[in-house]
């Protein structure tokens, strides 16, 4: 068995549309998203044995002045670590990584993956997806969600809000909601054709819910579709209409496109264990994944933080949320294409 560059788009996704434990971001055409939308290098190793695929590990190399250089797999999704059929193909996969990083002088390697492999890395479980299961008749899924829930819900039916489910015609709706909201968190915002991209590599998987208040469009969320689940990648809402709930009807709206489609999961997203997103998904009748992110660096236990939780950026923060809305739209892509998020 040996691990060698895969350059065949087709022999990539035919294994892992194979593989049970696939994840959504494991599919080739995220590897065309990142190189398109932020230019960063990726190196899709795959295991043979003779001319069988035994295994794929797609990685990114992230490299700035800024926040220096680093590898991972993959950078701004939750989970598209190694993905192999055996132990021997595995530990050779992560192996090369490992040499690959290296020779490419990264400060850290990050694996995402969505169980313990075991891996006798450091590892961090600080962060977990959370899931709901979709029923496909609305009255038992209505049934089955906390009293506190249906209340919001019909709360924001209540309140003149009205919601749709949409594609790429809503982008630029979806981008202004999604902008404003990172600013006034703190975070660099991504640029709008990062999510052009998603589109052109996977329009019929791909989605935005709005709702709206008299036309006027105050909360959305950008989703993608894989095998029987739906996904909010990125979620937002203008905080002025917070008491009219919008983020309900948000959610109810796009659990009950889910059943009507019969997907069987809506996965909310990454969570950080114990904030407020993570505990207001907690409220839908929902369950805990976790997530475990193992970690390879030159100095041994290093599990590096590039985040908001790394107190060195609350200054950067803070200055960030006083910029005009305008202003963080030009210098936030340039920032954020260079941290793995």
């Amino acid at each position: 068995m040996k691990v060698e560059a895969c350059t065949e788009r087709a022999l990539w996704d035919a294994y892992v549309e194979a593989a049970s434990y696939a994840s959504n971001y494991h599919r080739w055409g995220w590897k065309e998203v990142i190189e398109n939308a932020f230019g960063w290098p990726t190196f899709y190793l795959v295991a043979k044995e003779a001319t069988e695929t035994k295994g794929v590990l797609p990685l990114v190399w992230q490299k700035s002045w800024l926040f220096g250089s680093f590898v991972t797999s993959l950078p701004f999704f939750s989970h598209a670590g190694v993905l192999a059929e055996s132990r021997e193909a595995e530990e050779l996969l992560v192996g090369e990584a490992i040499a690959l990083a290296r020779k490419l002088g990264a400060g850290h390697l990050e694996l995402r993956h969505r169980r313990d492999h075991g891996l006798g890395l450091p590892t961090k479980t600080s962060k977990v997806s959370v899931l709901v299961t979709v029923e496909p008749d609305k009255d038992k899924m209505l049934k089955s969600l906390r009293s506190e829930v249906r209340t919001k819900i019909r709360k924001a039916m209540k309140s003149g809000l009205t919601s749709e489910m949409l594609g790429e015609d809503a982008l630029s709706d979806f981008y202004a909601i999604f902008a404003e909201r990172m600013r006034d968190l703190g975070t660099p915002v991504y640029s709008k054709s990062f999510f052009s991209a998603i589109f052109q590599a996977f329009g019929a998987d791909t989605h935005i819910c709005i709702v709206r208040y008299q036309g006027k469009p105050v909360a959305a969320t950008f989703l993608t579709v894989f095998r029987e689940t739906i996904e909010s990648l990125w979620s937002s809402s203008r905080q002025q209409f917070a008491t009219m709930e919008p983020n309900a009807l948000l959610n109810w709206t796009i659990l009950l496109y889910a059943g009507e489609r019969g997907y069987h999961i809506f996965d909310f997203g990454r969570s950080t264990v114990g904030s407020g997103p993570h505990r207001y998904k907690l409220q839908w009748s929902s369950q805990e994944v976790p997530l475990y992110w193992d970690y390879w660096s030159p100095e041994r236990n290093n599990k590096p933080e590039l985040g908001r939780a790394n107190p060195k950026y609350e200054m950067f923060i803070r200055l960030w949320q006083r910029l005009p809305l305008r202003l963080t739209k030009v210098l936030g892509p340039s920032i954020v294409r260079c941290l793995p998020y």
